[in-house]
């Protein structure tokens, strides 16, 4: 009878160690087994949860970066037309330091709004597969940024790009594509530096990025509000979020904003939301008095995750998170810190770390010279000590540029289509309309190139941008010379089907219904 008992349970553990198994098995993809990397399907974990949360696998997504933390998110909308967060992803890897993209080879990934429609895709990336961001959005060219094919894409290595591992990549890509062949036109990307709450904002008060933060905050406060995708525009080389204009009237990115409003309900619900920020805004100051947050340069988070590295492709250079490399120091530190970075970058050279910056000085003794009186101390000669600055460089090396990446083509821009479903209210192209080359739908598996071929690309029409220099609170210190050597390159997406523009019905008549 004891032998039987002993038996049985043996049995269950097998059992239960078969389940184990196949669990896990949903959650890895071996990517040597995925036949048709552009078609292949969410996981069934996935799919289980999107019918736990009542939403259909071909419903509208955005998607939602944190640089801090280093998070990508993916949201979907539910049958009520609201968002909820469906998949989260840790980022393998992005270049540069908190802040905006300003300037071609800075290193930087996009912080803003931005639309990515079909023609962002591409299959054919050696980056296993690829996104493209869409910099430089409307905001971008008033403002007289630069650089192009900045990506989401897998290899886990950035130059200015939001780098995954190949299989969060062949997740991410599934998501986008599913919700384009649902007829979906435009997929908002929203990239922020961090969680804006009142917390973080206080931490970063001190940041020369503060007022573009600031900025970014408003359509960050509008999504939370009503967990849809804000409208957005661009007058007077700002962002502006789900604002009424009489009919007809349009934005122009750097003229004169039109005389807009914002619906009632949403300002109720804004006016509320901000009260509690607001409070929260004043806890904060009070509990981070004298103190900010250091935000660490790309070589200190890579030193986190240097043990990551061993043994690996030099292609693969992964950056651990600004919240692992960053803290909290006193405000006089953080001058300290950002002036000898500041003088580091103007003269070429790499950017000291916090922990050199902040190594304490030494007095160096001279001796006097043949028959002369000692010098006197130095407390008798200017009331403080006469100090020599003995900061060094990081040692850290900077990885070299991928050497994957290439040249693109000007990739193509799609448009939205005649009619939308009610969901899709808030859509609008970041660039004027403007007819796309015909190419076969995306739902299409392309036929794979012979060597580095490139399919050839429609060219994007041209935003002319504004001649004023982009507002002081962006300017950002010139790169180091290792650091701009990596190009911001990407080969460019295959041409999508060509789809026309829609007659979007304003936002704010669906959020009077709530």
């Amino acid at each position: 009878m004891r032998l039987r008992h002993i038996a049985y349970i043996s049995l269950m553990a097998l059992a239960l160690a078969g389940c184990n198994d196949a669990m896990d098995a949903t959650t890895a993809i071996d990517l040597s087994k995925v036949k048709d990397k552009v078609e292949q399907p969410l996981p069934p974990r996935i799919l289980a949860e999107m019918r736990t949360k009542g939403m259909d696998r071909n419903s509208p997504i955005m998607i939602r970066i944190f640089k801090e933390e280093g998070a990508l998110e993916i949201w979907k909308a539910k049958t009520d037309s609201r968002f909820e967060k469906i998949a989260d992803y840790k980022i393998c890897a992005w270049s540069g330091r908190l802040g905006p993209k300003v300037k071609e080879g800075d290193r930087q990934a996009p912080e803003g709004f931005y639309n990515l429609t079909p023609a962002n895709l591409n299959p054919y990336s050696k980056y296993y597969l690829a996104i493209n961001t869409g910099f430089p959005n409307r905001y971008d060219q008033a403002n007289g940024r630069s650089g192009a094919n900045l990506m989401i894409h897998g290899a886990c290595s950035s130059s200015g790009c939001y780098s995954m591992t190949d299989e969060q990549v062949l997740e991410i890509y599934a998501f986008a594509r599913d919700a384009f062949k649902g007829g979906q036109k435009s997929v908002q990307l929203e990239a922020f530096p961090f969680r804006m709450t009142a917390e973080n904002m206080v931490k970063h008060r001190l940041s020369p990025h503060y007022d573009f933060w600031k900025m970014l905050k408003v359509g960050y406060d509008n999504f939370e509000v009503t967990k849809r995708p804000p409208e957005v525009n661009v007058c007077e080389k700002k962002y502006v979020f789900n604002q009424q204009v009489a009919d007809g009237t349009t934005f122009n990115a750097a003229g004169a904003c039109p005389a807009m409003s914002t619906p009632p309900a949403l300002m109720a619900a804004l006016s509320a939301y901000d009260k509690d920020y607001q409070r929260g805004y004043a806890k904060a100051m009070s509990k981070f008095d004298g103190m900010a947050w250091y935000d660490p340069t790309e070589a200190e988070r890579k030193a986190v995750v240097a043990k990551l590295r061993k043994g690996r492709d030099l292609a693969y250079a992964p950056t651990g998170t600004a919240l692992e490399a960053g803290r909290l120091v006193k405000v006089a530190e953080l001058e300290q810190i950002s002036d000898k970075q500041s003088a580091a970058a103007a003269a070429g050279k790499p950017l000291p770390s916090a922990k050199t910056a902040l190594a304490p000085t030494r007095v160096v003794p001279t001796a006097p010279a043949a028959g002369s009186e000692p010098a006197a101390p130095a407390a008798q000669q200017d009331g403080a000590a006469t100090m020599v600055a003995t900061a060094t460089p990081s040692s850290i090396p900077v990885p070299k540029p991928n050497p994957l990446a290439f040249a693109p083509e000007p990739q193509a821009e799609t448009q939205a289509a005649a009619k939308k479903p009610f969901w899709r209210f808030w859509g609008r192209e970041d660039a004027p309309p403007a007819p796309a080359a015909a190419a076969p739908a995306i739902a299409a598996t392309p036929a794979a190139p012979s060597g580095d071929a490139q399919p050839a690309a429609a060219t994007r029409p041209a935003v002319v941008p504004a001649a004023a220099p982009a507002p002081a609170a962006s300017t950002q210190p010139a790169p180091a010379p290792a650091e701009a050597a990596a190009a911001d390159q990407q080969n460019a997406p295959p041409p999508a089907a060509a789809v026309q523009v829609a007659e979007k019905k304003p936002f704010w008549k669906f959020w009077a219904k709530q």
